[in-house]
């Protein structure tokens, strides 16, 4: 059985993911039932770019 400070350490970790998340997650989730599929892709295209540039993975190498 994990000790008191182990169970107090992975709930304040996953207190702060979930608090991240909440955040994040509606960014890559469009209201899907108001869009064609033509639009859904350009906006996700759209939000990916911005992810992308916001992290800062625009400018890193790809893998090959």
């Amino acid at each position: 059985m994990p000790a008191n400070s182990q169970v107090d350490s992975a709930a304040s970790g996953a207190q702060q993911f979930l608090s991240v998340f909440s955040a994040i997650s509606p960014h890559f989730r469009p209201r899907r039932h108001r869009l064609t599929a033509h639009d859904y892709r350009a906006e996700m295209d759209h939000r990916f770019t911005t992810w992308n540039q916001v992290t800062g993975v625009t400018g890193l190498p790809t893998a090959a």
